[in-house]
């Protein structure tokens, strides 16, 4: 289909990861992509790359969303990429402030987005939101405490959404992704300690890629406009659960 045909894909934490393979993908599917994100240099050098436009975004501000929003214009598909884990420690230990920067960014950025394009989307007569949450949305873990509850958040506004949407012309699907081995993501949770993060893939054959993600999100926003795809939870095979993954060594 054309771009004409499919409308106009945004995707919020666009510089990388699921976010970078999900604009990649989405533009091949005919889609006019608009990739957001706070890293400018990296959005710019990905719309060069797959013909998409950058408007800068951060999901944790409210000016940062309403100057964005004005500057999108028309959505069919908004995909809240954007969120984030800070730190492992129990709950006894817990950084307060790092669990308020993880709902901030994941359940609070969320809210921002949706809420400001909402309109565009049931303007659109065909919209579909996507929620990129996590098996952590679903299952707690020791030391994982505040990503689990902010994804739990995550969970709960997708859902809710699909509830008050009900009878509106917009689609609402959450990705729950289990282990899926990024650049950035456990070397950000770790504050830059390279040998923790590698180790959390350590001795797992094949963890899931961005652009296994990318292309369940290709999926849900190409079945017909009278399907929609409530839930995907995707892990690895090596993933039986979240305290259950096997390791080669």
């Amino acid at each position: 289909m054309s771009a004409m045909t499919r409308g106009t894909a945004v995707v919020t934490g666009a510089s990388s990861g699921i976010g970078e393979a999900t604009a990649r993908r989405l533009a091949q599917e005919g889609f006019q992509v608009v990739v957001a994100a706070r890293r400018r240099d990296r959005l710019d050098k990905l719309s060069e790359e797959i013909g998409a436009r950058a408007v800068t975004l951060d999901v944790t501000s409210d000016e940062s969303v309403a100057a964005f929003a004005q500057e999108v214009g028309a959505c069919n598909v908004l995909v809240n990429n954007a969120g984030g884990a800070f730190g492992l420690d129990p709950v006894a230990e817990a950084d307060v402030e790092e669990w308020r920067r993880m709902f901030d960014v994941n359940v609070l950025g969320v809210v921002r987005v949706t809420k400001a394009l909402l309109p565009r989307l049931v303007e659109s007569g065909q919209g579909h939101i996507v929620v990129m949450s996590s098996t952590a949305g679903r299952i707690v873990y020791e030391g994982g405490g505040g990503y689990t509850a902010a994804k739990h958040g995550t969970t709960a506004v997708a859902e809710t959404l699909r509830l008050e949407l009900n009878g509106q012309p917009v689609r609402v699907s959450e990705i729950a992704p289990g282990m899926v081995a990024t650049p950035e993501f456990s070397l950000v949770r770790f504050g830059g300690d390279a040998e923790k993060a590698a180790g959390i893939y350590r001795g797992v054959d094949q963890p899931l890629t961005a652009e296994d993600i990318a292309d369940c999100v290709a999926w849900c926003v190409t079945r017909p406009p009278h399907v929609d795809i409530d839930l995907l939870v995707v892990k690895p095979l090596a993933q039986a659960a979240q305290h259950k993954v096997h390791r080669t060594s």
